[in-house]
């Protein structure tokens, strides 16, 4: 597999493999996601869930939320993928994870990114402590809360007013993958890969985890495909023969467009390749080496996409419809590579933007100082030329007065 990696990257083939992929990958009805009144449950306009693997919402008028169920049979996973909460969507939600049983929320997405609203604040900051939604009666208690450098684990209690019953559930949130981007390392991205594993809320004993982006399809994809190809890997005892373009195409059977970019293909191949040697070799050796490499302890990355006015990440929860203005379709491969070179950007652009400012500061404050200095010195020196005739004309007039005396 090293060896096809190497020639795939030599060959720059990615994007043609991309291709095949999406030329392949089956088309399957979504006539519910179209009806009229679920028009504002839908975040993106062309990002639909199939009718045969589409969650359905079991005590509700209504049944549809923009979810996949995602099973892999061999694997033993199944996954749901969903798109980013909307405001009206947040109570339809946490019925879905009441009624499937999920043990943990994987959020890959920051709620603002680029300016823009990817997803609304379904779960309450440590300042709110809870947040209820009384149109579906549940109540969402943050328990505990542990911030790393990329990536914040929330455990959070989940109440169903109704009835009063309880249950705790994970939520493990990947603070710094770029939409449409790869993490910065695979490295990184293992490291919370095997957290979220050690926590055992993928086993089969529970329902599907919830693994949500903004739209449901790329970053999600590419977390579910790789944790899937290494749990193959892992059963047949030999990794050349998990065929990771075939698991894809199986995924995408459940879910339309999982895996959006070229770079996030290649990003899932390198991911595969990396996780296999934890699992040929000496895991724990190798998980140490992930988690030293992804400095988990070090400061986490300031959010540069945060507007000011949100002091945090709580977003107001309006009843207003999908956002089907932005839609979230799979990239022109045409446009990938400046994907690529943008990984680290948000950062970046935060540093770039401080120096600047205080570069002009400073150019500001010595134009200022300058103009300062020249104006006292030019009214200095007027003052002075000024002074002077004036004593002139003085001595003169003195002089003319003597005279005529």
């Amino acid at each position: 597999m090293d060896q096809e990696f190497k020639e795939m990257d030599s060959e720059t083939r990615w994007q043609s493999l991309y291709i095949e992929i999406r030329n392949q990958s089956h088309e399957c009805p979504f006539k519910v996601a179209k009806y009229p009144e679920n028009r504002n449950r839908n975040r993106y306009r062309d990002v639909s869930p199939f009718d045969h693997s589409r969650v359905k919402l079991e005590n509700s008028e209504n049944d549809y939320i923009n979810a996949s169920l995602v099973g892999m049979e061999e694997a033993k996973r199944s996954y749901i993928l969903t798109q980013g909460p909307l405001g009206n969507t947040c109570g339809h939600f946490w019925q879905m994870i009441w009624e499937q049983k999920s043990k943990a929320v994987i959020m890959l997405n920051r709620v603002i990114e680029k300016g823009s609203e990817k997803c609304a604040q379904y779960w309450p900051t440590a300042d709110e402590r809870q947040l209820s939604f009384g149109d579906t009666h549940f109540l969402v208690t943050l328990l505990s809360e542990d911030v790393k450098s990329y990536y914040t684990t929330r455990i959070l209690e989940l109440q169903n007013t109704n009835t009063g019953d309880t249950r705790e559930l994970y939520h493990f949130h990947y603070t710094t993958w770029p939409d449409f981007g790869v993490p910065e390392s695979p490295a990184s991205f293992l490291n919370f890969l095997f957290k979220v594993r050690e926590s055992g809320s993928l086993g089969a004993e529970h329902g599907p985890a919830v693994v949500h982006c903004s739209a449901g399809i790329g970053r999600s994809g590419t977390f579910s495909l790789v944790d899937t190809c290494l749990v193959l890997m892992d059963l047949r005892k030999d990794p050349s023969s998990v065929d990771i373009k075939a698991v894809l195409l199986d995924m995408r059977k459940y879910r339309m467009g999982l895996i959006q970019t070229p770079d996030q293909l290649r990003f899932s191949y390198r991911a595969v390749l990396e996780g296999a040697k934890c699992i040929m070799g000496d895991s724990s050796v190798v998980q140490k080496m992930w988690r030293d490499l992804s400095e988990e302890d070090h400061h986490p990355v300031p959010d540069c996409d945060r507007p000011p006015q949100y002091n945090g990440n709580r977003v107001s929860q309006g009843v207003g419809g999908g956002k089907t203005e932005s839609p979230h379709k799979e990239q022109d491969v045409d446009g990938t590579t400046t994907n690529a070179r943008k990984r680290s950007r948000d950062e970046r652009l935060c540093n770039n933007t401080v120096q600047t400012t205080d570069t002009k500061l400073n150019k500001d404050a010595v134009q200022t100082t300058d103009t300062k200095l020249n104006n006292n010195a030019v009214q200095t020196t007027d003052t002075k030329l000024n002074k002077a005739r004036i004593t002139e004309s003085e001595k003169k007039r003195k002089r003319a007065r003597t005279t005529d005396s």
